[in-house]
C-alpha cells in the first residue's frame, strides 16, 4: 500500500476549481460550475503541457460552438442532433490534433443543447466560462516547485555508483577475482531512467528554455553507461592477469576517485594515451591465453577512450553552491 500524500497538482486543482467557479458566479454566468470543470481539465503536471491543454481545449470549444450553430439552428435542439454533431466533430478534432479538447468542447455543446438557443449573449457567456476556467488553470500552474535539489541528489548518487563500478573493475584487474555482485549496474539503469524523466519535466516547466543542463548531463551519463555495460563482460572473462592489467587497474582507480560533473576529460585522455604507450612497450604475449588477455585489455582501453570522449564533448556544469557537492575532479 502506497503512503498517503498530497501532491502539488492536487493542491492546484483544489484551489483552481473553486476559484474559477467563484469568479463565474460573481459574474452571474449561466452554468457557472462548468468553469471549475474547465479549470480542472487544464491543470497539468508542467507549464508547457498546461499551455498546450489550454490551446487545444479553447480551439476545440470554438469549433464546437460553430458546429452547434450550424446544426442546432438548421435542424433542432435535440439529442439526436448532438449525436450527429459528434459523429462529424470528433474526426475533425483528430485531424487537427485537438483530441485533448474533446471533453471541454462537449461540455460547451451540452450547455447549448440545454439552453435551447445560441444568441450572442449566450455565446459571450460560454466564452467567459472558457476564459475563466482556462485562465485560472494557467495562473495556478505558473508556480512549479524547484526540482533542482532532487536532480542534484540523483547526480551525486549516479557518480557514486560509477566510482564503485570503476573501483571494482580495478580490483578485478589487480587480483583476477572480485566479490562484487554488480548491484550498482541495476541501480544505475533505474536511476538514469528516473533522473532523465525528472529533468525532462523541468524542461517542460520553462516555456522559453528548450534544454536542461541536468537532462544533458544524464543523457551523457547514459551514453557512457552503454559503454560500461558493453565492456564489463570482456574484462571479467580475461583468461589470465598480465602485467598490463595492473597498469590499467591503476588508471581505473584514478578515474574512480575523480568522477563528477565538471569537464576535464582531456586530462584523462592524455593519461590514457600514456597508458597506451606503456602498454605497447611491454613484452609481447608468450602464449595464446596471454594474447587473448592483452587483446581484451587493449579493447578495454579503446572503450574507455570513447567513454572519455563522450565526457569531453559535454560542456559540463558546476553544481550550485547551496547544494551538496560530490568529490571534485572529472570523468
Amino acid at each position: 500500500m502506497k503512503p498517503f500524500s498530497i501532491g502539488y497538482r492536487t493542491l492546484k486543482t483544489a484551489v483552481g476549481a473553486p476559484v474559477a467557479i467563484y469568479i463565474a458566479l460573481l459574474l452571474d454566468l449561466e452554468y457557472y460550475v462548468s468553469a471549475g470543470i474547465l479549470a480542472i481539465l487544464c491543470i497539468q503536471p508542467t507549464k508547457r503541457r498546461s499551455v498546450r491543454a489550454v490551446f487545444s481545449r479553447f480551439a476545440a470549444s470554438l469549433i464546437a460552438i460553430l458546429y452547434a450553430f450550424l446544426f442546432f439552428e438548421a435542424f433542432a435542439y435535440e439529442p439526436f442532433v448532438l449525436g450527429l454533431i459528434l459523429v462529424l466533430f470528433i474526426p475533425v478534432l483528430v485531424s487537427l490534433g485537438l483530441t485533448d479538447g474533446f471533453i471541454s468542447s462537449t461540455v460547451i455543446l451540452l450547455h447549448i443543447l440545454n439552453f435551447g438557443s445560441l444568441t450572442w449573449s449566450f455565446f459571450g457567456n460560454e466564452l467567459l466560462l472558457m476564459i475563466i476556467g482556462f485562465g485560472t488553470a494557467l495562473l495556478v500552474n505558473l508556480y512549479m516547485p524547484s526540482i533542482d535539489r532532487k536532480l542534484e541528489q540523483y547526480r551525486i548518487r549516479l557518480e557514486d555508483y560509477y566510482s564503485t563500478i570503476f573501483r571494482e573493475v580495478a580490483t578485478y584487474l589487480h587480483k583476477g577475482e572480485s566479490m562484487w555482485d554488480g548491484r550498482e549496474l541495476t541501480e544505475v539503469e533505474q536511476l538514469l531512467s528516473k533522473a532523465k524523466a525528472l529533468a525532462y519535466q523541468d524542461v517542460e516547466n520553462h516555456l522559453a528554455r528548450k534544454e536542461n543542463r541536468y537532462y544533458m548531463y544524464f543523457d551523457m551519463r547514459e551514453r557512457q553507461f552503454e559503454i560500461i555495460e558493453r565492456v564489463l563482460p570482456a574484462i571479467t572473462t580475461l583468461p589470465v592477469i598480465v602485467g598490463q592489467s595492473h597498469l590499467i587497474a591503476e588508471f581505473m582507480e584514478d578515474i574512480s576517485e575523480h568522477v563528477h560533473s565538471g569537464n576535464t576529460a582531456g586530462d584523462y585522455l592524455e593519461k590514457l594515451n600514456r597508458v597506451k604507450k606503456e602498454f605497447a612497450e611491454m613484452p609481447l604475449p608468450k602464449n595464446h591465453e596471454t594474447f587473448i588477455a592483452m587483446a581484451g585489455l587493449y579493447r578495454f582501453i579503446g572503450e574507455m577512450e570513447e567513454y572519455l570522449e563522450i565526457k569531453q564533448s559535454y560542456k559540463g556544469f558546476e553544481p550550485k553552491k547551496s547544494m551538496p557537492l560530490a568529490n571534485a575532479a572529472t570523468s
